[in-house]
């Protein structure tokens, strides 16, 4: 799925680029982007992107619009059925005082009994249409048969033309990094000089770097046809447990066999031989750049834990480092207290007001080069006694990579002035 994937296919070299890096995919020109390419993207954009904002801002109008119209029905059928009481009550205050008498209030008249019962039925009526709406939404949200991967391919869901508006939107464009020759990398060459050593490249571990505010990078890496079929090739991403708040964004990651980001959940995945991508700064990641004290906005930063080696050591698993340029600037975000920061990581969900073009959730324009390193593999001989010590010289050889492909390529980018920094 990785590096293997794509050795055979056309292959560009540019006197632009730097020594070592080829073009997979090249860049589309910045006129590829139509207006109704712009329309899609600003549509998708507030119904999956601020779906947390109408979402359940339609739930709490359901429910309002339920309780309202039960309270009327309430109100309709009491002064129904206090009818013949007052009535009652009106016929016998003659035998009263006069002032007594006059606290009393008249009976209703036919046509206002025939109103009010026609008032209840009405209301009785539309509180049960929002309730039946109210509970469809609900149960839709937490369960439904639409959310599998099968009905993403019946659906064809890959082939979608939204998709190859976002990636004209977004200036699609995937490098080589390999490096220059003669500098392999050292984990490499011992395995491919190893005849009893299986190249697994096909199974690799994809590192989306950064994650950013949404995970735009990995999205657009595994959704699109267009944006894996001559890159890595179709894999099931990882995402936050978190997504599951979030329905229609659910239900996308479910049509392409996403992955809960437990660890239990993705080693399942990686022992059945799925091809994995993840973004591994997780939520913790998208805080620690500006606005944040201590950021310049010429600071880049990314942030990886040792799971995803340790699991990569488990299941003799290579890892493909992938920096995404751009993918940070896409969104903005609101610094706010550190005591929110604190319980997104508790809570696992990303609290954070961000906001786009118009304050609204809709991207900046802002190209994505995705620029793909040397693989890192996992040591010949993988000792259990010595897995956290392996693990971490996997880490430090990956956010290594990581940089060298920052520093190599961010002039090519436009980024010569910036620097990235490992939180």
């Amino acid at each position: 799925m990785s590096t293997n994937k794509y050795y055979g296919r056309r292959r560009r070299s540019s006197p632009l680029l730097p020594e070592g890096v080829d073009i997979i995919v090249e860049s589309p020109p910045f006129e590829a982007c139509s207006i109704m390419d712009k329309f899609l993207v600003y549509a998708s954009s507030i119904i999956v992107v601020g779906s947390p904002i109408w979402f359940y801002g339609g739930i709490i109008y359901l429910f309002r619009k339920w309780r309202h119209y039960r309270e009327l029905a309430t109100a309709a059928s009491a002064k129904t059925n206090n009818t013949t009481t007052s009535s009652n009550n009106y016929a016998t205050s003659s035998g009263e005082s006069s002032q007594e008498s006059s606290k009393k209030q008249p009976p209703l008249s036919q046509e206002e009994i025939q109103q009010s019962s026609l008032d209840y039925e009405k209301y009785q009526r539309l509180a049960k249409r929002y309730c039946v709406a109210l509970i469809t939404v609900i149960v839709l949200s937490v369960w439904g048969p639409h959310r599998s991967r099968k009905v993403g391919e019946f659906l064809g869901v890959r082939k979608w033309r939204l998709w190859d508006a976002w990636l004209n939107y977004v200036g699609y464009t995937v490098l080589h990094d390999k490096g220059i020759e003669g500098q392999a990398s050292e984990s490499r060459t011992p395995r491919m000089n190893n005849p009893q050593v299986v190249d697994n490249d096909n199974d690799a571990i994809l590192a989306f770097v950064p994650h950013g505010i949404f995970p735009f990078a990995l999205a657009f890496s595994c959704l699109p046809q267009r944006g894996y079929e001559e890159t890595w090739g179709v894999f099931r991403p990882v995402v936050a447990t978190a997504t599951k708040l979030f329905p229609l964004v659910r239900t996308f990651i479910a049509w392409m066999g996403g992955i809960d980001a437990s660890r239990s959940a993705v080693s399942s995945a990686l022992n059945l031989s799925d091809a994995v991508g993840i973004a591994p700064g997780g939520i913790a990641e998208m805080f620690e750049t500006y606005p944040k004290s201590g950021f310049h906005r010429n600071d880049e930063a990314f942030r990886v834990r040792n799971g995803i080696f340790k699991l990569a050591l488990k299941h003799n698993r290579p890892i493909v480092p992938i920096y995404c340029f751009g993918a940070t600037k896409m969104l903005r975000r609101v610094q706010l207290p550190a005591f929110i920061e604190n319980l997104s990581r508790i809570l696992k969900i990303s609290l954070c007001v961000f906001f786009g073009k118009l304050g609204l959730p809709i991207p900046f324009r802002q190209r994505l080069m995705y620029v793909m390193g040397k693989t890192i593999y996992p040591p010949l001989d993988i000792e259990s006694g010595e897995l956290d010590q392996q693990a971490q010289e996997m880490h430090h050889r990956f956010c290594d990579e990581i940089m060298r492909i920052f520093e190599n390529n961010k002039d090519h980018y436009g980024w010569g002035n910036k620097s990235i920094r490992l939180v």
